[in-house]
């Protein structure tokens, strides 16, 4: 057994599998070399590990708070002649700053010594930066002018200092190993967040929390594949123990298990990530376009009396308790013989059959109160709402459905709402009464729709760690699959398994960018801003 821990040791480490070699495209003026040493199991040589070599030449620069007037700006600069850019910068008598230590410095022209500005300059040397580089910060003034003089100034210092491109110092980081592409993506997402909900996902897998995840699981799998390899070399040993196959079916029964409870999570990560898809369906003059224009505050949508005047989808983003909200009003449903009007119930449906919440707009003069009876149900039997709403709002149980204009309803209102509530034949999530018209209702209906936001929603922002992009679910797909057709072979095929752990281990490592993921990195790093 002393054997197979020695493998366990010598592997665990390598973003690499089995002596496949990582064949990557690299950033212009870096390069890949392959650490010295190997190890050695007797009938095969393999390599240890590819590492990043940083040979960037280039130092970059660039503006990292957002253009236009403002009180402060700052400046990033970081590469190997981030010491000389400062020196041409300040006084040549003013001394190096301590690191990580804010202090005032005169900011000149390194070619006039003219005065640009008075700031403060924060001096971070490699590789305790964000790049992992030598980085330095200049604190001035938002003024245009003044930022385009120190931009054209640092410019100035010497042919290879650069204007960064955009996400530059972010892939520096990758690089670097500063961040893994979880991290890179979280920090795109909380640069890009724009309410609270997001802003919270976002700062999770920023701050780590996917990548510790899917980096234990790969561990455990390399750790099960050298236990296997171990086998395949020295099956015939004696000092290999007889239940060690079985231990690592029992390690990936269980890691199978984790992967597959992570992925089952009804997408919440990416929904919230992306907005949560809401839309608002019902028949024509209902009062679908008037409750958009009511929880907006706006006039969002054109109202008017005459039925069909919403042909097309009209979408607005709103937060509604810290959650990202995309709603859209549709056309209202109905049969017709105008051709734009079938149109835009096509496209309606469409909307509907992909939203992640509905919410139904009945108008209440289409239930009919049965006066002279207490019966709830008897109470609701006058139903004239059309039937292709109907249907739209049986063919999904989850929808909300509001029951508008009760300020026309007179004293049978209330009866008119228990009866529908007490039917509910569609099966409906949740039940309202509101008027658009005075806006009774419509406060309370907001108050219980961010409980079902929160019931739905919050495991996602403080239970584990979420899925947040189709690519890391792609990649979690493929390893249970790859878990799965491990399970199925048996001893006689522990060659094969072998070769799907291997498969599984590398689809992990390609979602932290451990592996092979040259493809993806211009994509990712084109969500950021050019300072960062």
């Amino acid at each position: 057994m002393s054997s197979v821990r020695t493998l366990i040791r010598s592997r665990a480490g390598a973003p690499h599998l089995y002596g496949r070699a990582i064949h990557q495209q690299v950033w212009p003026g870096s390069q890949w070399s392959l650490c010295s040493g190997g190890y050695h199991t007797g009938a095969r040589e393999r390599p240890t590990e590819l590492r990043y070599s940083n040979t960037h030449l280039d130092t970059i620069f660039a503006l990292s708070t957002h253009p236009g007037k403002a009180g402060v700006a700052v400046i990033r600069v970081s590469g190997p002649q981030a010491k000389a850019v400062l020196r041409r910068m300040t006084p040549t008598t003013s001394p190096l700053p301590r690191p990580r230590h804010a202090v005032t410095r005169r900011l000149l022209c390194p070619q006039t010594s003219e005065l640009l500005d008075k700031g403060m300059v924060v001096w971070f040397p490699g590789p305790r930066s964000f790049t992992g580089e030598d980085t330095i910060e200049f604190h001035c003034h938002g003024g245009k002018a003044v930022v385009d003089g120190l931009l054209r100034g640092i410019g100035n210092v010497g042919q290879q200092v650069r204007l960064a491109e955009a996400g530059e110092f972010a892939r520096r980081a990758f690089e670097n190993d500063k961040l893994d592409l979880t991290e890179v993506e979280g920090l795109a997402d909380l640069l890009n967040a724009e309410t609270e909900a997001q802003r919270r996902l976002a700062l999770r897998q920023a701050d780590g929390g996917l990548k510790t995840l899917y980096e234990n699981w790969r561990t455990q799998l390399i750790q099960s594949m050298a236990l296997i390899e171990a086998l395949i070399d020295f099956g015939e040993d004696e000092n290999i123990e007889d239940d060690v196959y079985d231990n690592v079916i029992a390690k990936v029964n269980t890691l199978y298990g984790d992967i597959k409870r992570h992925t089952d999570d009804d997408r919440c990560g990416e929904i919230l990530r992306d907005g949560i898809h809401v839309t608002i369906l019902g028949p024509p003059n209902a009062g679908k376009s008037s409750f958009l224009n009511f929880i907006t505050k706006r006039q969002a949508a054109i109202v008017s009396p005459i039925p069909g005047t919403t042909r097309d989808v009209v979408e607005v983003s709103l937060d509604i308790g810290g959650y990202p909200i995309l709603i859209g009003d549709t056309a209202g449903l109905r049969s017709s013989e105008d051709a734009i009007e079938m149109e835009g119930v096509r496209r309606a449906q469409d909307r509907i059959n992909l939203a992640d919440i509905n919410i139904a707009v009945l108008p209440i003069t289409d239930f009919h109160s049965n006066s002279g009876t207490s019966n709830a149900e008897d109470a609701s039997r006058g139903c004239n709402v059309d039937p292709i709403v109907l249907e739209a709002i049986r063919r999904n149980p989850q929808t909300l459905v509001l029951i508008n204009k009760m300020d026309l309803s007179g004293p049978d209102a209330e009866k008119i709402i228990n009866g529908v509530r007490a039917d509910d034949s569609a099966r409906t999530h949740g039940l309202w009464g509101i008027s658009c018209q005075t806006g009774d209702g419509v406060g309370q209906f907001l108050q219980d729709f961010v409980k079902i936001l929160k019931e739905r929603f919050e495991t996602s922002l403080t239970g584990g760690t979420s899925i947040t992009q189709y690519r890391h679910r792609k990649h979690l797909e493929n390893c249970l699959q790859s878990l799965e057709a491990f399970l199925n072979y048996g001893p006689d095929d522990i060659v094969l398994g072998a070769e799907e752990l291997r498969h599984a281990a590398s689809d992990l490592g390609r979602i932290t960018g451990r592996v092979d993921v040259e493809e993806v990195l211009d994509v990712v790093f084109r969500e950021f801003c050019i300072g960062k």
